[in-house]
């Protein structure tokens, strides 16, 4: 941390009525993002604070820091459980917010919590987030785009599938022609789905933490507007945890009960989409694991993707649209000769 942001976090602290020498400094690690993390425990009170750094250096860096401030301040007064924002200088990327805890979901049920009894408090959270969250939402506050639309789905998750996880990933064909079908199927099915709930847009165990069975949500700045099936899907297929198929199963009901009571006509329309929307969220999550790993090194990330490949392959078996057959016969060709038998794929 920097000089002027300690000296930024010094006054902040000072207007909280506390000692900026009692406070300890805790970078945090990183993950996908290029932001950086800092924690604030004050040692002589409770108080804890997250500091965010995130100079803006271009055009989307600046949106991105503006929508953090904006969407979060507007979750929070919906009484969405995200972290409230105490102080911010959007000209140096500079934001010092609550801290909610350091135990993310992945790390809870890889302790052996109890999976169900949390995903149903989660699944009702998210539901509020979604409804409450779309009141009032002002689409110049995204920083990336203002709905979940046929374009998000071609360019930022099929076809990044296709570029980054297949080509640049595993080293095979560029173009694949004969995805295309499958592809603007799907993309085009989705977009007669009604687009008008609030999206995180990465609503995965990572972004979830729980503090004293207190759960909140965190990197809310995609947020944009979609469809309710997406955010969904991104908890119950989430590689980090892996779910067993009885438990998504299970969740998923306790969602769409939810969600029945409030909206029968909207149950049925989940019950429609999802699949599809599922599907989008899997190709979304092998680009990026695949970006992540060859592009910026991280390659932690690597160890996730066999999981997702797996998911994947499990949607599109108990999927019977013809439309898909090319792309569910390249799926079972990379179960095959990749992942099971551990040989270079052929194509």
């Amino acid at each position: 941390m920097d000089m002027a942001l300690q000296d930024f976090v010094s006054r902040f602290l000072e207007t909280r009525g506390l000692h900026p020498d009692e406070a300890r400094v805790e970078q945090l690690q990183g993950d996908g993002s290029k932001r950086l993390f800092w924690r604030i425990p004050c040692v002589e009170s409770d108080d804890r604070f997250i500091v965010l750094s995130n100079p803006p250096v271009d055009a989307f860096t600046r949106k991105e820091n503006s929508a953090s401030v904006q969407i979060g301040t507007h979750l929070k007064s919906k009484g969405v459980p995200v972290p409230g924002i105490y102080a911010s200088d959007l000209e140096r990327g500079w934001i010092i917010m609550e801290d909610l805890g350091t135990m993310r979901l992945q790390d809870a049920i890889a302790a052996g919590r109890d999976s169900i009894p949390v995903y149903r408090e989660i699944a009702s959270l998210l539901l509020h987030l979604q409804l409450k969250g779309a009141e009032g939402f002002d689409t110049r506050w995204c920083c990336q785009t203002e709905y979940y639309d046929h374009s998000v789905m071609r360019t930022y998750e099929s076809n990044y599938f296709r570029d980054a996880f297949l080509h640049r990933y595993l080293g095979i064909e560029q173009e694949w022609p004969e995805l295309e079908p499958a592809f603007e199927h799907v993309a085009a099915r989705l977009s007669q789905s009604r687009h008008s709930f609030f999206l995180h847009r990465d609503f995965q165990s990572r972004n979830i933490l729980i503090e004293n069975d207190r759960i909140g949500f965190v990197d809310w700045q995609g947020g944009r507007l979609g469809p309710l099936g997406y955010d969904l899907a991104s908890l119950l297929i989430d590689p980090y945890v892996a779910l067993p198929p009885n438990t998504r199963h299970t969740i998923f009901q306790v969602y769409a009960d939810l969600l029945r009571r409030y909206d029968s006509t909207l149950a049925d329309e989940l019950e429609r989409d999802y699949p599809f929307l599922a599907l989008q969220r899997n190709l979304q999550i092998l680009g990026a694991f695949a970006t992540l790993t060859k592009v910026h090194g991280k390659t932690y990330f690597e160890e996730y993707i066999p999981p997702a490949v797996q998911s994947l392959a499990e949607l599109l078996g108990e999927m019977r649209v013809p439309e898909l057959s090319p792309l569910k016969n390249l799926v079972t060709d990379l179960g095959h000769h990749f992942w099971l038998d551990k040989k270079p794929f052929s194509g």
